[in-house]
């Protein structure tokens, strides 16, 4: 018996040793779901602040956040039928009483945040479903605040429904595709002011604020549709780029008692940006944010809804730009009882909260301090305490805080080392928390706003177990000066039993671009078990985030303005002698790997770098600013008419006479987002130079170059790509 133990316990520890020496396949990754992680959907805090909803397999439940308990069914598949159609939750959204449910199904993704669809109302007392309108489909519906309306967009018109009498009525009519948009946004305004639905309700439910595009003036884009078709379809839409005609932009109020519409004075000049509107507490008062063309000079005003008049209440200006769009929401948010009004900025250095007066006093500077806040997240306005999230203890961590209006009583709640992403209740008692560190994937519970976890939703332990039977290194953060006297964040992937007296590639990947920051201690989800993959096979992996990325200050992030590129590719040619001079990095064997922002760095690195990197690949990459949009451009560059060295001297296209290495372009053909241009326009340039490179492009794939097997293939192409040439 003692000897069948024996046996058994070595058989055991041999299978135990072979299931934890696995090897990741690209199939495990992008088709089989091996490493898909678990998570809550449809999260919504009911307005008692006890209960929340979530939405799995076309059921909406409803759970109490105290403890656990048998959830209530609100709505399920049985409910969901139109005709006998079954029918599907794409989304929805309670009416203020939570009486009715807006339920939008069959979604069609336009660009990157629009959407069309179809809605259906839901009344909850007589269980009914009733579709919200006939015809083609409709966007972003909304609930009037009394909750006896529904407004929506159908071809570029605003619609309002009367759920009482089930009316209907248009309230603009001069909306036609790729001319005039009332209530969405145009492309360039959804892309880079990240916001879709250009329509608000007042507080009182008797008006609607609504943004105008006129955008006949607006350069058309045009590219070729494939889909099987005998003849190629063509899609056109109005794409402004560096320099070019923008929208006329006009804010108007629809009255609804007297059907009368209101435009807003936002001043004279039209070469302008209106990147917000918002109803203050007062329904006859809309706050208009207004930006001039070079994104440095931002004005916050006060519209009387009954004569457009406005007043400035606030003003701010930047030697370089004001960003409006990090972060989540809004830009200002304001108390109820229409005292106050909270503001971000980064006027001292640092992104920061700070409290006004509706007079446009300042009140007193809420956060402080050599770091960012990231996030505001609301205003617990009995406890006069709000909420943020901010990167005090690194760029590289982002914490959960809590702070009076006074700026006094700080203090973090959370007290996990990672990335925390809150999800508060209606009266702040509670929070939904998304953790994750840079080797675990999402943990999600329910926490009060002591930071005390109630319970968990979600751990996903088995991810975490699966992950254990392969072979898996960790993730480790690193800094290093440059000769610059510049430090640089970076994490660090090792191959599995590393030999500090071996040398191996390195395989640098990074984004790279304003805004952003990729060195976060946060789970990278599919790309993690990718670049695990390739650490199996040998390689290091590195990611560095250089000059003009977030959460290090201003004096960081704004460096770079009017010549993108130059010191981005520069702390990327630093990363390569610092990897040089590390025993175990073999020098002559570095490649670059970058999407977008990224694809444009990784182009300059095997060319304007070439003498330090051996291969690059570049997927969807601008490679000349000219032809991107103006709104993102020129908020850095200026426009290209005052600024011509700054966009010539940094693209890639004007330095293919260096290129030494392997070079893999990589593009979609129906990218609306880094036109297919950019890369037509690179083979021109390496063409021309008698310079070989690889190239693959995705029939009417868009900037995500996704879909089906797409994946799969791309990953595939990059692997084989880095195996043979790096």
């Amino acid at each position: 018996m003692k000897k069948q133990l024996t046996l058994l316990f070595i058989v055991l520890v041999q299978c135990s040793i072979i299931a934890q020496n696995k090897n990741i396949t690209l199939e495990d990754i992008w088709k089989n779901g091996t490493f898909s992680a678990k998570g809550i959907y449809g999260l919504s805090s009911m307005r008692d602040g006890i209960h929340y909803t979530t939405l799995k397999n076309d059921t909406i439940f409803c759970y109490e956040y105290a403890k656990a308990s048998k959830p209530e069914i609100i709505i399920s598949k049985k409910d969901l039928t139109d005709g006998g159609k079954a029918l599907s939750i794409d989304s929805y959204k309670f009416s203020e009483d939570e009486n009715k449910i807006l339920i939008a199904t069959g979604t069609e993704h336009i660009y990157r945040h629009s959407t069309r669809e179809n809605y259906y109302v839901f009344d909850r007392k007589s269980n009914l479903l009733t579709p919200l309108t006939s015809g083609e489909k409709q966007q972003y519906a909304l609930f009037s605040p009394d909750g006896k309306q529904v407004a929506f967009v159908k071809a570029n018109n605003i619609f309002i429904k009367d759920l009482i009498t089930n009316n209907e009525k248009q309230i603009t009519l001069d909306g036609l595709q790729n001319s005039i948009i009332n209530g969405a946004t145009d492309w360039v305004h959804e892309e880079e002011f990240a916001f879709s639905v250009a329509y608000f309700w007042s507080p009182d439910s008797k008006k609607i604020a609504y943004y105008k595009f006129d955008e006949s003036k607006v350069k058309e884009f045009s590219f070729n549709e494939f889909n099987g078709q005998l003849y190629p379809s063509e899609y056109k839409f109005k794409y402004p780029k560096a320099g070019e005609d923008n929208s006329i932009v006009t804010i108007h109020v629809y009255d609804l008692a007297s059907s009368t519409d209101k435009i807003m004075d936002i001043g004279k000049e039209t070469n302008q940006y209106i990147p917000r509107i918002k109803w203050t507490p007062d329904a006859n008062v809309l706050s208009i944010l207004r930006m001039n063309r070079h994104q440095n000079k931002l004005e916050l005003l006060f519209s009387n809804t009954t004569n457009g008049t406005p007043r400035i209440v606030y003003s701010e200006t930047s030697d370089t730009y004001i960003d409006i769009h990090e972060g989540e929401g809004d830009y200002v948010y304001f108390t109820s009882d229409n005292k106050n009004f909270i503001i971000q900025s980064e006027v001292d250095g640092f992104n920061h909260l700070y409290l006004y007066d509706m007079k446009g006093k300042l009140v007193n500077q809420i956060t402080k301090g050599n770091w960012d806040v990231m996030n505001y997240k609301g205003l617990d306005e009995k406890n006069k305490t709000l909420f943020y999230i901010a990167c005090e203890t690194s760029p590289t961590e982002k914490d959960i805080y809590s702070i009076k209006m006074d700026g006094t009583g700080k203090r973090k709640i959370s007290s996990s080392k990672g990335v925390n992403s809150p999800e508060f209740s209606d009266g702040f008692k509670y929070y939904i928390n998304h953790f994750s560190d840079a080797n675990t994937p999402e943990f999600i519970s329910i926490n009060n706003t002591e930071g005390k976890q109630i319970r968990v939703l979600e751990d996903n332990s088995e991810l975490i177990k699966k992950i254990k039977e392969y072979n898996i290194s960790q993730k480790e953060f690193l800094s290093f000066k440059t000769t610059e006297n510049v430090d640089l964040n970076a994490w660090m992937i090792k191959p599995q039993n590393f030999d500090k007296t071996k040398k191996y590639p390195v395989f640098l990947t990074f984004y790279g671009g304003p805004g952003s920051n990729m060195v976060t201690n946060s789970f990278d989800g599919r790309n993690y078990f990718w670049y695990q993959m390739l650490s199996e096979k040998g390689y290091i992996i590195i990611c560095v985030d250089n000059r003009g990325t977030m959460y290090r200050g201003t004096s960081f992030k704004k460096c770079t303005y009017k010549q993108l590129g130059k010191l981005e590719v520069e702390d990327q040619i630093e990363t390569a002698k610092y990897l040089g001079t590390l025993p175990y990095v073999d020098k002559s064997r570095i490649g670059t790997f970058g999407w977008s922002f990224g694809g444009y760095l990784s182009s300059l690195c095997i060319t304007k770098g070439a003498d330090y990197f051996k291969t690059a690949i570049a997927v969807a990459p601008v490679t000349n600013w000219r032809y991107y949009d103006n709104i993102y451009t020129e908020r850095f560059m200026q426009l290209p008419q005052e600024n011509a060295s700054g966009y010539d001297d940094n693209s890639p296209i004007n330095y293919v006479d260096k290129l030494k290495g392997k070079y893999l372009l990589i593009h979609g053909s129906g990218d609306d987002n880094v036109h297919y241009q950019n890369t037509m326009e690179m083979i021109n340039a390496l063409v021309k130079a008698n310079k070989q490179f690889d190239l693959f492009i995705y029939p009417d794939k868009n900037h995500s170059i996704s879909g089906g097997n797409t994946r799969l293939h791309l990953y595939t192409k990059m692997t084989d790509f880095i195996l043979n040439n790096l």
